[in-house]
């Protein structure tokens, strides 16, 4: 095994603010692995909408106020290392962990409920409330670094912790089965085409929301319907024609998701790309006995699940582009702009 160094490279987010914030430095201390942690050399890092979300405090519900501007509605502590979806390998443990560990390929569990031992009331999340994988080195409690055996490469492997643990978390929460009419808003995202191969892979029927240009990369994922993301879904789909809505965009089309669910139908939500404030007329929700689920925490058995429909074949990456990590402001540009299908994954 190769030494490891007492320095390493990686981007420190400075503060809440425009690209800037983000710097490349080549000095950053290496971190110690805790009595229950593990020490990860990380080979590739996704990106994620909360990468942005965190550097421009879109979190906070007061317009320039950073006091609740985390992920968890805590302040952050800068300077912090981002990233959120990583993969790499073991390559030291604390006293408290088995050294047969070393040596392990690992995705980490972006929801963290364990920090050095300790079972936290409020989940964090890896790269907000504690470092993350921009950065030649991580640490995480053991319990969060799950192993994985898969031919896929390391940026491969990376694509799937946030986005695919999110979608499948979604997916559990709103209890999908081969029953179930699904609809995935924001489909041709991260997220979203996480959703559409697990609900497919759940034997759901499933119906796409994208804009046409990415019609063909959704139907390449046996999606059984696309539908433009500016349609009329009411007249398109019908009233009281889906059992499940999965939404990350919200936005000025959201009151159609009610009406297009059918009774006793589930809404999911983990996103909201299109605009966070909604109109909801309260007697939709109540007449028609719909179930509302906000999803954030990871329920306890989700990304093992995840683990092991990515070791079965069940799911497949999406990699839009590679940078290498020096190159993060170009890869946020081009995150921002949506014109593409799946991940950007930053290689370390």
């Amino acid at each position: 095994m190769n030494t490891i160094p007492s320095v390493m490279k990686g981007v420190q987010l400075l503060g809440h603010g425009g690209p800037e914030m983000l710097q490349y430095r080549a000095d950053i201390a290496v971190p110690t692995p805790h009595a229950d942690e593990v020490l990860i050399q990380v080979l590739a890092a996704g990106m994620n909408n909360t990468d942005i979300n965190t550097r421009i405090a879109w979190y906070s519900k007061a317009e320039g106020d950073s006091a609740d501007a985390s992920w968890s509605g805590n302040p952050l502590t800068f300077p912090r290392i981002q990233g959120a979806d990583v993969c790499g390998v073991i390559v030291a443990v604390g006293k408290n962990v088995n050294q047969q560990r070393i040596g392990e390929r690992v995705l980490i569990e972006p929801c963290i409920r364990q920090v050095k031992g300790m079972l936290l009331d409020l989940p964090w999340y890896f790269g907000s409330e504690c470092d993350g994988g921009f950065a030649e080195y991580t640490v995480v409690d053991a319990k969060h670094a799950y192993a994985i055996n898969s031919k896929l490469t390391d940026a491969e492997l990376a694509s799937f912790p946030c986005s695919y643990s999110t979608a499948e978390n979604m997916l559990t929460r709103a209890n999908v089965t081969a029953n179930d009419r699904v609809l995935i808003s924001g489909a041709s995202g991260g997220v979203g085409s996480a959703a559409v191969q697990l609900a497919k892979a759940r034997g759901a029927y499933v119906i796409a929301i994208t804009s046409p240009s990415k019609n063909q990369q959704l139907l390449d994922l046996a999606v059984d319907q696309v539908i433009a993301r500016d349609a009329d879904l009411v007249d398109v789909l019908g009233d009281n024609s889906v059992n499940v809505v999965i939404d990350l965009v919200a936005g000025e089309q959201w009151p159609q998701f009610l009406s297009v669910l059918k009774p006793g139908g589930r809404y999911a939500v983990s996103g909201a790309i299109g605009g966070a404030l909604v109109e909801l007329d309260i007697r939709t929700l109540y007449l028609k006995d719909l179930s509302f689920f906000g999803c954030t925490v990871l329920e306890p058995q989700v990304f093992q699940n995840l683990v092991n429909c990515i070791e079965q074949g069940k799911v497949n990456p999406i990699i839009a582009k590679t940078f290498p990590l020096q190159d993060i402001n170009a890869a946020q540009e081009v995150f921002l702009q949506k014109q593409y299908v799946g991940k950007l994954v930053l290689t370390i």
